[in-house]
Parts: structure tokens; sequence; C-alpha cells
């Protein structure tokens, strides 16, 4: 009886041990399987995929063979997971691999750059759900075989779930079963107008941007955005953050200033690590399903940009190094995001930017853009500094342009080359992605240009090394266990009150007061306020959309009435609020001038006032561009002044209102700017790069105390502007206000001064 007994144990053992390690529910949409210490995995019970299972563990046949292929196996490194998969793609597959969408919004507005229709109709004339996939995706994603999808605008947190899960289920149908890697340019900014309930969550938890959180001198607070980030971002289905921007801000010009961290090297590099650690790191330390792969941008930096024009558009297709100081460009990315402090090691992608690098290319002598750039990309990034991740170009650098002031495409240097020929220059340079990009036929054409000149084993294997690197970044992150989306997590996940605080608090630390003049700040709650309303200009925008002219409040006032009482004129208030925004000194480009027989160029002012450059260079150092008759872009002598110089005369006619009753100026703050025109007329000064209106009132008041830094320089005027170099950080002169503080890099106040902590001290 004994010895039964223990025949039935050991039969039960065996029989347990060769049982299935793994139990399944059914979602709303998809079936979920959890496999014990092992992965989660989930399919559409509508896609024909079926679960293979082996030594107990459960895995998906995505390819519908019946077979466990290397892919398919969850246990195997991703790399070897890769490479079998991508030996298995036809060219097509792989040709669509290498494409990255133009933005989508969720659900397609009608008309305009993000327009999309629904069964040939407009979205509100079709009868769809916001979540449904539109026209273009459907043919993008069947017949060009895309697999990386840019999401701009959602309706709802639950829309873009319900998105997600409508995608992945569309293409788990399809060949071999590679699902969609959603990406997402930066979501989490403040909305100034809204109200912060520390019991309340939102749609997306609200941040100052990378500039804002520059401000607080902590790399900390950098990587613990990342972090909560990265949750949010993969509850609404995003793999894939087209951030962060580490371009150094070296050109206070610049109009993608404010989406820097600053003119520093070391501040960048140390913020942009922990940037990256904060998105790619799940809870452990590695990849996993709470890891986002960082895109970072742009190499080898876009900052220099000559004159501060902008690389979107052929006026400002040029970086210039009168400095000679790429080294400090690219430091934040060799010394700060290829050598990340956790274990997914370095940034996953990398976008190099439009602009052309002029006369870095010691190798080949070509001044092309850096997407096509064998020697920025193919010898300095890969060779170099050994870099294998993904490359990925900026979007739209393979199309045609018909002038350097219209919003098109942006071949810099190679506008005379075919739209084929350039996507083959890209790929020969060692990029394995073109951004913007629906369409798979140029990458084929691309293809037989280089079976012709290398052979068909060559181009094969050139195709082959592209897909594994952006196979491995879908492997890490878990797509291919599980892309769904449980809608009720989502809903739990994005903008929960935990998050809203952290962003709040963040925020709060972002903000940088300048001048306190007299102790003026901190306000007591219940006084009086007059806070003058703004004018705004009409303006015309990037994509050429007019916009009116207005006057605004420029603060919401139900968040003001909840610390002081609201006046309507300076004889009842007891202070002045102002709010401003720094000077909008134009592009650098008018085609008036141009008409007038100039050469299109003209000065970007940091000043409201109208300025001349007389202290301008004589002759640009780059030019050439075939699309204008001149290749010097300089502006001497030129003038311009400021769109909204009437925020200048807002500050100083409210102080002539005021007399000797306090004017509290509120800069929200893109560029460096000259502060000679405002300064004197306020009694205190706050800067901030976007923030909810209730952080400024918990700061006016004493709820909080200012802490942050400049994390770049505030120039004394436009002639140190223009004599400074695009290339180096800090070579200007600070502007120094009444009370003989120097508005520079790492200055700023708190209730008792000016703050000398050891963030001042490890970076200044």
């Amino acid at each position: 009886m004994k010895n039964q007994m223990v025949i039935a144990i050991i039969l039960s053992l065996v029989l347990s041990a060769c049982g299935p390690k793994y139990t399944e529910e059914k979602k709303d949409t998809y079936i979920l399987i959890k496999n014990e210490d092992g992965a989660q995995l989930g399919y559409s019970p509508e896609s024909g995929v079926k679960v293979l299972d082996q030594d107990g563990y459960a895995f998906k046949d995505l390819n519908k063979n019946d077979t466990l292929d290397a892919y398919e196996d969850w246990r195997l490194p991703a790399e070897e997971r890769a490479k079998d998969l991508a030996s298995r793609m036809s060219l097509e597959q792989i040709a669509g691999l290498m494409l990255y969408s133009a933005h989508q919004a969720i659900p397609a507005v009608s008309g305009g750059y993000f327009g999309g229709t629904y069964n040939g109709k407009p979205f509100e004339e079709s009868g769809a759900a916001p979540s449904d996939l539109n026209d273009a995706q459907l043919k993008f994603l069947t017949e060009d075989h895309l697999r990386h999808v840019l999401i701009t605008g959602v309706s709802s947190p639950e829309d873009a779930a319900l998105w997600n899960n409508k995608a992945q289920a569309f293409v788990e149908k399809m060949g071999l079963g590679i699902p969609v890697n959603t990406s997402s340019d930066p979501r989490h900014g403040a909305d100034s107008y809204a109200e912060f309930n520390a019991g309340a969550g939102g749609e997306i938890s609200m941040w100052p941007g990378t500039l804002g959180i520059a401000a607080s001198f902590d790399p900390g607070l950098m990587q613990r955005f990342g972090e909560i980030a990265s949750k949010e971002y993969r509850a609404l289905g995003v793999a894939t953050a087209l951030s962060p921007q580490i371009d150094l801000g070296t050109e206070p010009r610049w109009s993608r200033f404010d989406g820097t961290m600053g003119e520093d090297p070391d501040l960048a590099t140390d913020l942009a690590r922990a940037y990256v650690d904060g998105f790619q790191s799940s809870d452990d330390g590695g990849w996993g399903f709470q890891s986002v792969n960082a895109m970072v941008k742009h190499w080898p930096g876009g900052g220099p940009e000559e004159g501060g024009r902008d690389g979107h558009f052929g006026y400002g297709a040029y970086a210039v190094y009168p400095g000679k100081n790429l080294s400090d460009q690219i430091k934040p990315f060799v010394e700060g995001v290829f050598k990340l402090e956790g274990d997914t090691g370095m940034a996953s992608a990398v976008m190099p930017y439009y602009t052309i690098s002029y006369g870095q290319d010691t190798k080949y002598g070509e001044n092309v853009g850096n997407g096509y750039s064998k020697y920025l990309i193919e010898d300095v990034l890969r060779g170099e500094y050994n870099y294998d991740g993904v490359v990925c170009t900026d979007w739209g650098i393979t199309r045609d342009v018909s002038a350097v002031d219209r919003f098109e495409g942006k071949p810099w240097g190679v506008e005379e080359l075919s739209v084929a020929e350039r996507h083959y220059k890209v790929i020969m340079a060692g990029v394995d992605q073109f951004g913007g990009n629906n369409d798979k036929g140029p990458v084929l054409e691309a293809y037989a240009m280089g079976v012709r000149e290398h052979g068909e084993e060559f181009m094969r294997k050139r195709f082959e090394r592209s897909a594994v690197r952006l196979l491995k970044n879908t492997f890490r992150v878990g797509l291919f266990e599980n892309p769904y989306l449980d809608v009720e997590e989502t809903k739990k996940i994005v903008g929960n009150p935990e998050f809203m605080e952290e962003g709040y608090q963040a925020q709060l630390r972002s903000v940088i007061m300048l001048k306190n003049h007299g102790n003026t700040l901190p306000l007591k709650k219940k006084q009086k306020v007059y806070a003058p309303q703004r004018y705004i200009a009409p303006s015309t925008n990037w994509f050429g959309m007019q916009q009116p002219e207005k006057t605004v409040d420029p603060f919401n006032l139900e968040v003001v009435k909840d610390y002081f009482e609201i006046v309507d004129s300076p004889q009842e208030a007891d202070f002045a609020l102002v709010g401003i925004e720094s000077p909008n000194g134009g592009v650098g480009y008018d085609r008036i001038d141009l008409e007038k027989g100039g050469n299109g160029y003209v000065p970007i002012s940091l000043q409201y006032g109208q300025y001349t450059a007389s202290e301008a260079r004589d002759v640009s150092i780059a030019g050439g561009s075939p699309l204008e008759n001149s290749t010097d872009r300089a502006y001497k002598d030129k003038s311009f002044t400021a769109y909204n110089i009437s925020d200048m005369a807002l500050v100083n006619k409210t102080k002539e209102q005021m007399g000797e009753k306090p004017v509290v100026v509120v800069v929200k703050v893109a560029n460096p700017m000259v502060f000679s025109e405002i300064e004197k007329s306020a009694s205190g000064i706050l800067a901030h790069m976007g923030v909810q209106d209730q952080v400024l009132m918990d700061l006016i008041s004493g709820v909080a105390e200012p802490s942050a830094l400049l994390p770049f320089q505030m120039p004394a005027d436009m002639a140190t502007v223009e004599k400074q170099f695009e290339d180096l950080p800090r070579d200007m002169v600070p502007y120094t206000d009444e009370d003989g503080n120097q508005y520079d890099f790492a200055f700023g106040l708190n209730w008792e001064g000016v703050i000398d902590d050891e963030r001042v001290a490890k970076y200044k």
C-alpha cells in the first residue's frame, strides 16, 4: 500500500510537470495568456493565430506554420529572434519596416496637415468610431507593410487604447504577424488654464517641457519624469518616444531652443542620460513591458543654426561651427545617452537633424543634410562611437521642395537628386528608416539601384541589417508577446492623481525668479490685483495657417481669484500682474526683402523693439542652395521688430499706471531675451517654460518657494548675440539688472536671495 502511494505521488508530479504552465483569460477583444515565470501573451481570436505548447509553456504561432520558430520563442535573446525574423521577411516587408508614417491623429481631422478620411469621407460624415483605422492607415499597413506609426493628437486615452487594439489585431492577421510599433512626440506639456486638484486625475500628467525640467538642475527629476511618462505612453499603446531633444541650446535665436535641455554640455549630458534611463528601463532596470524606446534627436546636434534660422526650411539648412566645437554638440550623445546607467545600455534610436553640418565632413568633403552624410552616420556615429541602434531620418527629408521658405520636403544638399536616389543615398549612409514616408516604392527603387551597383547579396544583407536593428526595438519592449491594452487599465494609469501631483511639483521646481526688488515677493493672499489683458498680433504659423489678432487674459482669472481679489483698474490695485511672452523675433527670412532686391535674409531679434543688425557678420559662413541665386545669407544692417512688441508696451504702460506700487511680470520664455526694455518696470520677474497658472499663483503668494536656475544665459543686448558663436555655450555677456544681479547660466533667486547651492557649484 505504501509503495502504491509513493508511485501515485511520483506519477502525479510527473504529470503536473508535463502539464500546462500557463493560464488563459478572455478580455474584451483579445485573449491574455500568463506563463508561469514567463512572458504574458496577447492575441486576437479573429487573427488566426494559434497557441503552441512547448515544454508546458505557451507561444504564439505568428506565421501560422504550426512550428515554434526562433522569432516566436520569447525565451531567446532579442538579437537572435530579430535575425531569424529578418531572414524570413520578403524584400517588400523589410522595405515597409523601414518606413515611419506621417503624423496620424486619432481620429483623423478633416483636411490640413493631419487630415484623413474613413471610407472616403471626413470623420464627421463617416459614421466611424474615433478609434477606427482610417483609409491611409489601412493602406500603408496592408500594401506598404508599414509597422511604425507616429500618432499626434488623440481624442482620449480610451480611444488611443482602442485604436491600438484594432491596429494590432489588423496586422496580426497578416504575413509574419509583425506588430505595430507606435510612437509619439512629447505630449506631457502643461495646460496653463487647467486647475490642479490633488485628488483628481487628467487626460495625461502635466509636466514642464524638458527646458523647464532642466531649470531644476536635477537629473533625478528628469529620470522620474521618464519613468512616469513611459508608463503613460505604454498605457496609450506608445512604445517609442521621438524624444528627447538633446541638441545643445548654444544658439539663442533658434526657434527650437525651448525643446532643448539648455546650453551647458555637462548639464545637458546628465539630463539626457537620466531621461533615457527613465523611459527605457522597466521596474527591474532592463527592457520590459514598461519600457519605451527613446529616439534621441538630433545627431550630431541641431543647435548651431547659422543666425538661429531653423532647418525645417531651406533658409535654415546650415549648422555652422565658427568656434570649431562639434565636440560639445555631440557630448550629450556620446557621454550621455550612449552610456546609460540602467541595463538597457544606450538609447535605442537616433534621429539626425535636417541641417547640413557645414564643413564637418573631413573624409568625403560633402555638405549634405545629416541624414545623407555617410561621414557623420557610418564613419562617426557607427564607426567611431560603435552605435548599432536604429538611425531614423527626420520627417520628410526625401521629398521635393520648391523654395527655401516653403514647408515641404527637406532634401538639403541633395535637392537635385530624384526621390529614389535620395532614398538610396540615405541607405548607403548607414540609416535604417525614413521618417514621414508611408510609401515603400522609393525604398524598393533604392534597393534596385544598390543591386546594380553592388549585387543582390550585398543589398539583401544591407536591408537585413536595418531590419534586425528595427525588429530588436520591437522585441525588447514585448510587442511580439502582447501588444494589446486593457482599456480599463489605461483609464486608471494615464493622468492618475499620483502622476498629476508629481508633474505639478515638477512645475513648481521649473519656474525661475529672476528679480525680487525690495523683497516684493511673496505677496499676501487676498490683496487686490490688476491683471491687464494682452494683445496678440496676427501671424502665420509654420503650416501657412493664418492666426487672427486677439486680446486675451494672460491668466486664468478663476485661478487668480482663488489667491487674490481682481480689480479693473490700476488705481484700485495693491499690485499689478502682467503676463507676457519672450520676444517673437521672426524666422530670419522675409520674402518681401527678396522681392525688393535683397537676399531675403533678415535678423532674428531677441528684443521687442526695432533692432538693426549693425554688429552682424559681413558675409555668412554658409550658403549655396540651388533654390536661390545668392551664396551669401548675411543680413548686416537690416532691421526687424518683434511681432509682440506690444508685450514691452504692456509692461511699461502698467508701470506708469501703477506708480510706486509693485508690478510683477511673468514671462513665458521660448528663447533667451534682452531684458533691458522691461526690467526696470518690474518689481518682480518670474520666468517659466510652460506651467499651469496655479503654479505661478502658488509661487507669487508664497505657498511654494522658487528654486529653479537659468539653464542658459540671458544676453545683455543684441550686440553680444551677434558676436557669440553658434556652436559655443555660455559665450555671451549676460544682462545685469538694477539690483546688480547677472542673468547668467545657473542664476536664480529664492526668498533669501541669490541661490548658491551644490547645483551651482557642480555645473557653473
